[in-house]
């Protein structure tokens, strides 16, 4: 049965968060089973994970963070509207809640992102290939418009739209990891207004959200991506991005971002992640379904208004999952 090739793309998340989870994603891109990483400038292992980049010739992108541990940033220097009491980001929740009730002062997040930019060209010495939201929140309302201002201004043109068709229906995830997941689907739409305008590019499709940790296998990634593809026509040529978090899981205190590792870096489930992306049986099976491996520099990526599929053609199979 013929299908539309894909070119796809996986990102591994997280990079520079800790030695063990760094040491699995190397490893996973040596195997070829990870073809780019997002780095966590503030991260406990940043200086290394660097290092291990440039070792091994490691496309990296930005993984901007405003959720998780200390700044690096003004806001280190006095209060902030980003931060709690004690100097740290307000977590995965606690800067949804702030956005949502308008605390969250938008030129201080443009100030970190910019921040966070400066600290990744010190690292590597050159510009990210890409940059996403750590917990995705660049996708969320007022931050992705700076977001976009701050990427158009360094001349970054990729990022992530993590918009997974059909997540919502994806019994097997927990009911508060698939009200998450809606909720950032929901946020990445309204994102692609800003993205566009700021002249931003992503990947056709994405997937990810209904595969992360236990939930990653070789049937839920093909089924993900088939979901993805429904309607496309066939030998149309669809580009796409597959976000996993793989590694060697953190064992304190080492790792983090500057409160040590988190119980979601310290699961047994970055392993399992791991060993699913270097087992043969996922590549057998995305090989089948004429899924091609490739590194995000040869992407031929859509442009706003620009490429294939085109805008309308994307909006006739990236239908909102159902809530």
């Amino acid at each position: 049965m013929a299908r539309p090739r894909v070119r796809l793309v996986v990102t591994a998340d997280d990079f520079g968060y800790c030695p063990r989870r760094d040491e699995g994603i190397v490893e996973a891109f040596l195997a070829g089973a990870v073809t780019s990483v997002s780095l966590l400038v503030n991260g406990a292992a940043a200086e290394s994970a660097a290092e291990l980049a440039h070792r091994h010739r490691i496309p990296t992108g930005l993984h901007a963070n405003l959720s998780e541990g200390r700044p690096v940033g003004p806001a280190r220097h006095g209060a902030s509207s980003l931060l709690g009491p004690e100097g740290f980001f307000l977590g995965k929740m606690g800067f949804r809640e702030a956005v949502a009730a308008g605390e969250v002062v938008l030129p201080q997040v443009r100030g970190e992102l910019e921040a966070q930019l400066s600290r990744f060209r010190e690292l590597l010495g050159r510009d990210p290939t890409h940059v996403d939201g750590h917990q995705h929140v660049h996708v969320l309302p007022g931050v992705c418009q700076v977001f976009a201002e701050a990427l158009q201004a360094c001349g970054v043109r990729f990022t992530r739209l993590p918009m997974e068709r059909g997540v919502g229906g994806c019994t097997w995830l927990e009911a508060p990891a698939r009200a998450f997941a809606c909720a950032v689907e929901q946020d990445a739409r309204a994102a692609m207004g800003p993205f566009a305008r700021h002249g931003l590019r992503w990947t056709d499709v994405f997937v990810g959200l209904s595969t992360c940790g236990r939930h990653m296998s070789a049937h839920h990634v093909s089924g993900a991506l088939a979901r993805a593809l429904e309607g496309v026509p066939t030998g149309r040529a669809v580009t796409a991005e597959l976000m996993a978090h793989p590694g060697y899981p953190s064992v304190p205190p080492a790792g983090g971002s500057g409160e040590g590792p988190d119980a979601f870096s310290c699961s047994w489930e970055r392993l399992h992640e791991l060993r699913v992306l270097t087992a043969p049986v996922l590549w057998a099976q995305l090989a089948q379904d004429g899924v091609q491996l490739c590194a995000l520099h040869d992407l031929d990526s859509k442009r706003p208004g620009e490429g294939t599929p085109s805008e309308a053609t994307l909006e006739t199979f990236l239908e909102p999952s159902p809530l």
